[in-house]
């Protein structure tokens, strides 16, 4: 099936350009470039062969050699084989994710101060922003 740019970018930036079975990242700009560095193929979560269809909610990027390895095994068994069990996020529910990490990282500075005093909050704070920041491809 041939997409269009658009479509293209939209499977793309679902899981901020990185493969949705070993989350190696891809280059856009490599779709269908077999042997170039971050080359893609649009991946369907439920093979065609298995009744998967081209809605969009079917529709991911994936490595072109995680593309041809995965065949028609399910998604679950191939993202398996490379230690992962969800796509990675899009650049939005990332964005999302990081924020909720913040407040959590807030409270727990909070909390620790109020036990700790300044020494406390200051641990508090730095947990704060680390937590609001590790949020990986995963």
């Amino acid at each position: 099936m041939a997409y269009t740019r658009s479509e293209l970018r939209r499977i793309y930036d679902r899981t901020s350009g990185y493969c949705h079975l070993c989350a190696r990242k891809l280059s856009f700009t490599n779709y269908g470039r077999p042997g170039e560095k971050g080359a893609w193929h649009v991946e369907h979560s439920v093979p065609r062969a298995k009744g998967g269809t081209d809605h969009g909610n079917n529709l991911y990027a994936a490595c072109i050699s995680c593309n041809l390895e995965k065949d028609t095994l399910t998604t679950r068994t191939v993202r398996a084989w490379n230690g992962r069990t969800r796509a990675p996020l899009s650049r939005e529910h990332r964005k999302k994710v990081r924020a909720k990490n913040a407040v959590l990282g807030g409270v727990i500075g909070g909390i620790l101060g109020c036990a700790f005093g300044p020494p406390g909050a200051a641990i508090g704070a730095a947990i704060g922003a680390k937590i609001g920041h590790d949020v990986k491809p995963d």
